[in-house]
């Protein structure tokens, strides 16, 4: 199918009068690609994002102004941008930094706006909200907890004389370059407090979607706010998990079921209605049909990665596969 058929069948879908409910899970270029496939299927979407990013522009800006980490819910928002010329022009400006010998050095500009904006309102999800309207966002951007969040991992092999000592590093960019193997990560605080709006959405969803993305600092911190967590088992939504297209960084040399089976680890109760898998990466594991399946879930394989051979989703396969799993 080309992309002006699968443009034409989105178009088609966005006149109906009964397009889902979809609420997203993530973080980063994870999170980001899910939106731009999930916007061409649905105009009723919200994305909910991980607030414990410590590094880069981010973490300047966390740390001298004691607000969250606007790094994420930025790329979210670029995301949800629009295909016009318009819609590109606000996500570049979005996402472009400043290159200085100064304090601008590397800060995004809509890092920069937001925060702002968030200084002036007193609330971030005014001030999310107001940065959705200004770009004609499809879709709204909440954080997943109403504070800043440092995520600790426990680690093996961070010291190659002793291959089996546990080790615990701190701050979700150390976590996300560490060498070692990564067998689980906890929040600080243990039992934050999930922004009001996002338990909202998830209980008024048809859908919502985990993944793909940082499989311990973007997908699975969600399951560790308590009150997000109860609200995702409680909701009346279908869940779909989104592998991501091959073991690499944080879960590298770790199978797609390993994936599945990581989740339930951090999260027992956590119950599933699809996986949906790149035919590449479900290939080399037989197992993940009864993994998925133990999750209560039925896995999809499909094409999904891009066509240059890079390791990204294709937008449009993924939208295509997210359409026929969503019936529109």
């Amino acid at each position: 199918m080309s992309s002006r058929d699968l443009a034409s069948i989105f178009m088609s879908s966005s006149l109906g009068p009964t397009l889902p409910t979809v609420v997203a899970f993530g973080g980063g270029h994870g999170l980001a690609v899910s939106l731009t496939a999930l916007r061409r299927v649905t105009d009723h979407l919200t994305a909910i994002v991980t607030v414990a990013d410590d590094g880069g522009s981010s973490g300047r800006l966390r740390r001298e102004l004691d607000c969250l980490p606007p790094g994420d819910l930025r790329m979210a928002l670029a995301a949800l941008c629009g295909d016009d010329e318009s819609g590109r022009t606000w996500a570049d400006v979005l996402q472009y930094r400043f290159s200085s010998a100064g304090p601008l050095d590397d800060h995004a500009i809509g890092n920069l706006l937001i925060v702002g904006l968030w200084e002036r309102l007193g609330d971030p999800v005014a001030g999310l909200d107001m940065v959705a309207r200004l770009l004609g966002a499809k879709g709204r951007v909440l954080p997943m907890a109403s504070v800043p969040l440092d995520i600790a991992a426990e680690v093996i092999g961070l010291d190659p004389e002793r291959p089996d000592e546990v080790s615990v590093i701190r701050g979700q960019a150390q976590v996300a370059k560490t060498v070692g193997e990564v067998c689980s990560v906890r929040l600080n605080p243990q039992d934050p407090p999930a922004s009001p709006e996002s338990i909202d959405a998830v209980l008024e969803a048809d859908w919502i979607v985990l993944g793909p993305g940082s499989w311990f600092t973007s997908v699975i911190p969600h399951l560790l706010v308590p009150k997000l967590a109860e609200a995702i088992h409680a909701t009346a939504a279908r869940r779909i998990l989104t592998l991501n297209l091959e073991p690499a960084g944080e879960t590298a040399g770790f199978s797609a079921a390993k994936h599945i089976e990581l989740l339930a680890d951090h999260a027992p109760d956590l119950r599933l209605d699809v996986v949906l898998a790149d035919s590449g990466f479900a290939s080399d594991d037989p197992h993940l049909a009864s993994r998925a399946d133990s999750l209560g879930a039925r896995l999809v394989v499909a094409d999904l990665a891009a066509r240059d051979g890079s390791p990204r989703h294709d937008q449009l396969r993924l939208a295509s596969a997210y359409a026929e799993i969503l019936g529109v």
